[in-house]
């Protein structure tokens, strides 16, 4: 059996969790509680010249920013560093002598190969052990990857790389792009596995990996917690277990379960990662899992809808972000034509001269319920519940921009929807195009409540608009909708911008109609004459 090596990702990979800002003592906590553990390899974050540097963050811009976070006491450990491709000025990196880095991580595409070679040889020159990371291995043909090999060997990597990027590798191709590799690479090359969680393989994939290893010295990249983009990643503590109880190996846990314990446990109950169906869809696909991240945020998709739009994506665009293209897809897909019966003439006639009132799902709409129904019996509006059946009263229509709210509502009230174009349905009352009610505020761009008043406002020329139901949101999700089947939870970063984008908005479309509240909102709080 070949030397098997642990390397922990926490700092680096964890980072797109929590943008990198796990606090300076937490960073320092985390490489010595990684050291006192005995992991091979720490990865501390980072080396990128795109930052300004923060000690809170795990992204370096010199190599001595990393000497204050490591123990001074002897320890086994070596201590490496990724690199993205192009990322930092190489001419700016010190010699390995200089330095308390032993290692740098590669990480690069494809399409970038001649570059990426020009790259590792200078950090060859450099003195540092060079880890090989090409991206998204499942690229590469079998030509290809061998030709990769071929350009690695004439470099003599410390470490190449299996890189799972989007955790879609099952057993079968893992094992079969590892078996090229270790009968095409240099025998004194450490062959690595990165891998994710997406379709829940991680574990059972490393020890496969691990049984046909045979002869060849192995580097096996974990996490603890399995702190990670999206469904995160292989998790350290169950990783360091097995080669413990397999392997002969003597790794301490207790220091991984105090991370977790003192550092860790925050970070994922303020964002948790790990296997959702996003990112088993982006998976499944072979897409970015931030494209999964990005649809999960637009609350009026299905996962069928989600499935649909990844099939729909170009091959080229689907390996690297791109934020401008999903949104175009996303906004075409929403707009798709709708066949239903276009009744917005006969609303329009209907609306003429006539006050509106618009009941959202916000909790005053059940507490000042009687308000509500003294308002509707004293001025005799028009009545649009949105994305709900209101119960408090009579209600002439339900506008509805979501698909997940449309399903929940009683077919006999179909027959009085207002739905917006993303909604496919026969028994619906009438169609608006999708992408004529969104507005340009982030956050916000697509709040059917806001949709709502822009419909009154704009396409049925409505000049006096009452709101009830428009509370805006606490951060106690819970608290925000006037039934637990409406409540959908939303992270408290997003709070203040929603809130903040709902205000911009009103008192613009207070420009054009006379709108009042009738029930209590926190939005007010928010600056502005909104009330």
């Amino acid at each position: 059996m070949g030397e098997i090596l642990s390397l922990d990702c926490t700092l680096r990979d964890g980072g797109y969790c929590n943008n990198w800002n796990f606090r300076e003592k937490n960073i320092e906590k985390i490489i010595n509680g990684l050291a006192i553990a005995g992991v091979d390899i720490i990865e501390c974050g980072f080396l990128t010249s795109r930052v300004s540097y923060n000690q809170d963050i795990s992204k370096y811009t010199d190599l001595k920013q990393i000497e204050a976070f490591i123990s001074k006491e002897a320890n086994k450990s070596e201590y490496v560093v990724m690199m993205n491709l192009g990322e930092y000025k190489l001419e700016d990196l010190p010699d390995a002598a200089e330095s308390v880095i032993g290692g740098i991580r590669l990480a690069f595409h494809k399409k970038s190969l001649n570059e990426a070679m020009t790259s590792c040889k200078i950090i060859k020159q450099k003195g540092y052990k060079l880890y090989m990371q090409p991206m998204v291995t499942m690229l590469y043909s079998d030509d290809e990857f061998i030709e990769l090999i071929s350009k690695a060997n004439e470099l003599n990597p410390y470490a190449f790389y299996i890189v799972d990027s989007f955790g879609t590798m099952d057993e079968d191709i893992l094992l079969h792009y590892f078996q090229i590799a270790d009968k095409e690479i240099n025998e004194n090359t450490y062959i690595g596995f990165h891998s994710h969680n997406n379709l829940q393989g991680a574990f059972s994939n490393c020890k496969s990996l691990l049984k046909s290893a045979r002869n060849r010295n192995i580097i096996i990249d974990s996490s603890i917690y399995g702190m990670g983009r999206g469904a995160g990643n292989l998790n350290s503590e169950l990783f360091l277990n097995e080669l413990n109880s397999k392997y002969g190996k003597n790794y301490e846990i207790k220091p991984l379960l105090r991370i977790m314990d003192e550092v860790l446990s925050r970070f994922y109950n303020e964002k948790p990662w790990g296997y959702s169906l996003p990112n088993y869809l982006s998976a499944a696909h072979m897409v970015h899992p931030n494209y999964a991240k990005y649809l999960t945020s637009k609350e009026a998709l299905l996962l069928e809808d989600m499935d649909e739009i990844f099939s729909l994506m170009d091959k080229d665009k689907a390996v690297e972000y791109d934020e401008e293209y999903i949104n175009d897809l996303y906004m075409s897909y929403m707009s798709r034509e709708n066949k239903n019966k276009d009744c917005i003439a006969e609303i329009q006639q209907k609306v003429s001269g006539r006050e509106v009132l618009l009941i959202a799902p916000g909790a005053s709409a059940k507490k000042e319920e009687e308000k509500i129904a003294k308002f509707v019996e004293n001025n005799k509006p028009i009545v649009i519940s949105i994305n709900h059946e209101y119960a408090g009263c009579n209600v002439d229509y339900i506008f509805v921009s979501n698909i997940r709210r449309f399903n929940q509502l009683s077919e006999a009230s179909r027959a009085r929807v207002i739905a917006t174009s993303n909604i496919h349905s026969g028994d619906i009352f009438a169609t608006i195009d999708y992408k004529i009610l969104l507005n340009d505020i982030d956050g916000v761009k697509d709040n059917a409540g806001l949709m709502a008043i822009k419909f009154a406002v704009e396409e049925l020329g409505v000049n006096d608009i009452y709101l009830a139901g428009y509370d805006g949101y606490l951060k106690d999700s819970r608290l925000n909708y006037e039934s637990d089947d409406l409540t959908v939870f939303i992270s408290e970063e997003s709070i203040d911008r929603m809130n903040i984008g709902m205000n911009c908005m009103i008192r613009k479309f207070k420009e054009k109609s006379n709108i009042k509240f009738i029930t209590k909102t926190y939005l007010d709080i928010y600056g502005g004459n909104i009330l």
